[in-house]
């Protein structure tokens, strides 16, 4: 029994931290030279970063404490602590490798959920987990104050609403909703925990037979993102918009910018093709729901940034690894 929760923690939290580790310190991102950035930049205040207030109040409160730290009990390694990479810098990392681990618990705890007869063995779960493991790191090189953030709350809203298919348990489906409503001040990708829900709880042909099974929770959820949504948009208004720019011609003119589409094309592929019928047909469904998100991202996003397909992709993992006993495969 303890080898099997050393195992765990092994696999689990420590592992994962060295590869997220090494993708921030073992080598540069040549996207954003965040690593010799001393402060937060001013366009996380004044664009559509304004409105990720969690990830920007965590970041101005853990860099102070990073450089008190620093200062008071770490001064005699502050030289080569600053050689490799700023106090912001740092702080950013600190953030988003607690998040991560966090996220990693939380997918361990999804694949163990259920699983389908492929995943029953511990050893099969284990490289599906390095998978979901991987592609959450190798984004890395758009390093950013909030994405993990809100990958963890992404993940976690994916398990409540997992649990509350099977169990039915009201707390859980409250957990949904208060987790949609804070992670939407985190990051807009809490809209697609509703897509994930409706895929998981709507089916066309039942409604057809007038059965509006989940429309009830799915409204609750469509205001647990929306109330949090409007009211950033009153309360920040001080040259803060919720985009940068228009990107259309630019995604499908950049090679770069089509290679990250590809990516995202592909990794969904990739994870489609390990579905059962009943998960390629709930996928469909998700992919349908989550259209706004893509033509928000196809129009204010930019398609090499991978990161923004990483939840998607996640989704794949997830109901590629998820026994669906009550889901209908109608067509």
């Amino acid at each position: 029994m303890r080898d099997e929760k050393l195992t765990g923690v092994l696999f689990v939290i420590v592992f994962p931290f060295l590869l997220f580790f090494i993708s921030y310190y073992g080598f540069e991102s040549s996207y954003v030279e965040l690593k010799s950035m001393e402060k937060a930049p001013d366009f996380m205040f004044t664009s559509v970063y304004a409105y990720r207030v969690i990830p920007n109040f965590l970041m101005l409160h853990v860099t102070d404490a990073v450089e008190m730290i620093i200062d008071q009990y770490l001064f005699s390694f502050k030289n080569f602590i600053l050689k490799n990479g700023t106090v912001f810098y740092h702080s950013v990392f600190l953030i988003n490798a607690f998040f991560f681990i966090l996220s990693s618990i939380i997918i361990n705890k999804i694949l163990k959920l259920r699983p389908v007869e492929m995943l029953s063995h511990p050893d099969i779960q284990k490289v599906i987990h390095l998978v979901a493991i991987f592609f959450i790191v190798i984004i890395q090189y758009v390093p950013t104050n909030c994405d993990c953030i809100a990958v963890f709350f992404y993940v976690t809203g994916v398990f409540l609403t997992l649990r509350y298919f099977h169990y039915r348990k009201i707390t859980d489906f409250i957990l949904l909703c208060l987790v949609v409503f804070v992670s939407t001040l985190v990051r807009e990708t809490a809209c697609l925990n509703i897509a994930f829900f409706a895929a998981v709880f709507i089916d066309p042909e039942e409604i057809k037979k007038k059965n509006f099974h989940g429309i009830r929770e799915i409204i609750f959820l469509i205001l647990s993102f929306i109330l949090p949504y409007l009211g950033l948009k009153m309360m920040i208004t001080q040259n803060a918009s919720f985009f940068e720019g228009v990107y259309l011609v630019k995604n499908f003119t950049s090679p770069f910018n089509l290679a990250g589409l590809l990516f995202g094309i592909l990794g969904m592929y990739f994870t489609f093709s390990l579905c059962n019928k009943n998960g390629q047909l709930i996928l469909k469904r998700y992919l349908f729901f989550s259209l706004p998100y893509l033509m928000m991202i196809t129009f204010v996003g930019l398609f090499w940034e991978t990161r923004l397909f990483i939840p998607l992709i996640l989704s794949g993992i997830v109901v590629a690894s998820h026994q669906f006993k009550n889901i209908s495969t109608a067509s």
